[in-house]
């Protein structure tokens, strides 16, 4: 069985996804005891880091003993080959993932509507001097505005 969840590189998936991701590979691994999940990344392993990272909290939930020692090693493989190279929207999309399930935070689907960005100071990258700052913005994964340089 083959499900392909992608979703753009160096992007965070909208939380519906992770839900989804999570359901299906909970859903898979508990059918029968010998059903492994194989994760396939074509890019920034960031996109593994946020699978693996939002099944952990999933699967700490629904959790089995014998799943304890499997989230061990996931735990251990996370923070040894992923967690440097994650993007800090995906680290904090984790975050929002696991207030989900523990109920802090609620979703909300109401429209949301961007009006201004504030932008305070210019942050010195490599300590050359600034940086020139451009916005991008998304919606449902498509660009939607580019600012210029």
């Amino acid at each position: 069985q083959v499900l392909d969840f992608g979703w753009p590189d160096l992007h965070t998936p909208a939380l519906e996804k992770i839900c989804s991701i999570c359901k299906a590979m909970d859903t898979w691994l508990n059918a029968a005891g010998h059903n492994v999940v194989v994760l396939h990344n074509k890019g920034n392993r960031g996109r593994l880091g946020v699978v693996v990272a939002a099944y952990m909290h999933y699967s700490n939930i629904s959790a089995s003993a014998d799943q304890a020692l499997d989230r061990f090693a996931m735990k251990r493989f996370y923070e040894d080959k992923i967690v440097p190279v994650g993007q800090p929207s995906q680290k904090r999309y984790i975050h929002y993932f696991s207030g989900l399930l523990s109920g802090s935070i609620k979703m909300n689907n109401k429209p949301l509507f961007l009006h201004h960005v504030i932008m305070h100071g210019i942050p010195n990258f490599e300590s050359k001097g600034g940086c020139r700052p451009f916005l991008k913005i998304y919606q449902a994964m498509q660009p939607v505005y580019t600012s210029g340089i």
